[in-house]
C-alpha cells in the first residue's frame, strides 16, 4: 500500500484519510484500489499465514480500508472490518471470558447494551452498568472490595445519546490495574477528534456506517488494536462467526473515508453554532453538547478531544397555551414533524442532518428522557439548518 507506518505517523490525519490505502506507485497502476468480487482464491498447497484461501478469511478489498483505519487510530496494525457495527460489538465482547465481569456505561448505544444484557441473562458474563462520567462510581465497579474485578471495561465517550464524557486516561489505567481489557466505542468522535489507543484503550470500535463512510449508504463495523494477540483473537472470531464485510461495502466505505476530514470540520463547526443558539431558545428545556462551557463534560472533553463532535441533544420543554398543552415528548414529536430540511431518521454521521426522539426506540434505556431529541449535524449550510429548526420550534406556538 502507499503509506508505511512511519510515513503515516509523520503526516496529519487530514492527509492520511486521503493518502492511506492506495495502490503501489507503479506504471499503469490505478489511483484507487479495485473492487474484488471472489469467494475463493487459487491455491494448490497447504494454507499458510500469507494465503487468502477463502472469501470468509480475506478479501483484497478489505485491506486498504483496514490499513487506513489502523493508521488513523495510531494502531501500528491494520484494523478489522465487520459486516456491521454490532458484528464488531459481538467480536469485542467475545474477549470477555466465560463468567467474567463487564463494566459498561448505562447510556451506551442501545444495541451494545441489549447484546451485553442478553449475554448476562444467559449466564455468559456478569454485567455492571454505571454512569461513565462518574469516575468514582466506575472505579468502584472495576474492583469492588467484596466482589470480582472486571474482565472488561467498555467505554463510550461521548455516550450515545446522553453525551456523557468519560475520563478515559484515568479509567483505562484503573481497568488495567484490575486486569481488565478496555474497549472504547469511538464512533461519535472518529479518530480525527479522539484517539482512544493513545489514551490507554486496548481496542477501539467504530460503527463504520456513521462518520467513517459518511453517506448513509453502507452498514459496516470495525475494530482496531495495537495488541497482536487481541487482534488475532478478534480475527479468529470474525472468521469463525462469519461477520465479514461485503467487498462492495468496503470499497464504498474507503471512498467515503477520503472526505472525512472535510465533513468533520464542517459538521463540528455547525454543531457548535446550533448548540449555542438552541441553548437559549425558550422551547428548549435543556441541552447536551460538550462544546458548551456550561456542559458538565466540557473541560474533560477539551483535555482529550480535538473538537467536540457533531452530535447534540436537546430536551424539549412542555408547551402550555390557550389552545392546549403538550408534554415535552409530544412537543418533540410535533417539532420534528414540522421540519422541512432536517431528516427524521435514526443513525448519524452522514452528510445530511438527521434528527429523532430517541425514546421512540423500545430498546432505549428508560433513563433516557422521553423528551430527548438527538441531532446529528450534517454538512448543509448552517443558516439553512437553523432556519428550519427555528420555524419548527415556532410552530409549537407561543
Amino acid at each position: 500500500m502507499s503509506l508505511s507506518e512511519e510515513q503515516a505517523a509523520a503526516l496529519s490525519a487530514e492527509t492520511v484519510v486521503v493518502a492511506a490505502g492506495r495502490p503501489p506507485r507503479a506504471r499503469d497502476e490505478p489511483v484507487n484500489p479495485p473492487l474484488v468480487l471472489s469467494s475463493t482464491y487459487f491455491g494448490t498447497g497447504p494454507l499458510g499465514d500469507g494465503d487468502r484461501g477463502y472469501g470468509r478469511y480475506s478479501n483484497p478489498t478489505w485491506d486498504p480500508f483496514e490499513e487506513a483505519l489502523g493508521q488513523l487510530e495510531g494502531a501500528g496494525l491494520p484494523g478489522l472490518l465487520y459486516a456491521s457495527g454490532l458484528a464488531a460489538v459481538s467480536s469485542a465482547l467475545s474477549l470477555v471470558p466465560a463468567g467474567g465481569v463487564l463494566v459498561m456505561p448505562s447510556h451506551s448505544y442501545a444495541g451494545s447494551l441489549v447484546m451485553a444484557t442478553e449475554l448476562a441473562e444467559k449466564g455468559f458474563l456478569e454485567l455492571r452498568t454505571v454512569d461513565i462520567a462518574d469516575t468514582d462510581a466506575v472505579l468502584a465497579q472495576l474492583a469492588p472490595a467484596d466482589g470480582h474485578p472486571a474482565s472488561m471495561l467498555w467505554l463510550e465517550s461521548p455516550t450515545n445519546p446522553m453525551l456523557g464524557v468519560a475520563d478515559i486516561r484515568a479509567l483505562t489505567a484503573a481497568a488495567h490495574d484490575a486486569g481488565a481489557v478496555v474497549v472504547t466505542d469511538n464512533t461519535f468522535s472518529t479518530p480525527l477528534v479522539q484517539q482512544p489507543l493513545a489514551l490507554g484503550s486496548d481496542v477501539v470500535l467504530h460503527s463504520v456506517t456513521k462518520y467513517l463512510s459518511g453517506h448513509s449508504d453502507v452498514v459496516l463495523g470495525a475494530l482496531v488494536t495495537s495488541n497482536a494477540g487481541l487482534r488475532a483473537a478478534l480475527l479468529h472470531h470474525r472468521t469463525i462467526h462469519g461477520g465479514i464485510a461485503g467487498p462492495f461495502e468496503a470499497w464504498l466505505a474507503l471512498r467515503g473515508l477520503r472526505t472525512l476530514a472535510l465533513r468533520v470540520e464542517r459538521s463540528q463547526a455547525s454543531a457548535a453554532v446550533l448548540a449555542e443558539r438552541l441553548s437559549t431558545h425558550p422551547r428548549v428545556g435543556s441541552i447536551r453538547f460538550p462544546g458548551l462551557p456550561s456542559d458538565p463534560g466540557h473541560e474533560r472533553a477539551k483535555s482529550q478531544m480535538k473538537g467536540f463532535g457533531s452530535v447534540l441533544c436537546i430536551e424539549m420543554a412542555p408547551v402550555v397555551g390557550a389552545s392546549g398543552s403538550l408534554s415535552g415528548a409530544d412537543a418533540a414529536d410535533r417539532m420534528i414533524r414540522a421540519l422541512k430540511l432536517w431528516l427524521p431518521a435514526t443513525s448519524l454521521g452522514g452528510v445530511e442532518s438527521l434528527i429523532e426522539r430517541r425514546r421512540r426506540h423500545t430498546a432505549e434505556p428508560v433513563s433516557v428522557p422521553d423528551n430527548l431529541v438527538r441531532l446529528s449535524v450534517g454538512i448543509e449550510n448552517v443558516e439553512d439548518l437553523w432556519a428550519d429548526l427555528e420555524q419548527a420550534l415556532a410552530s409549537l406556538g407561543r
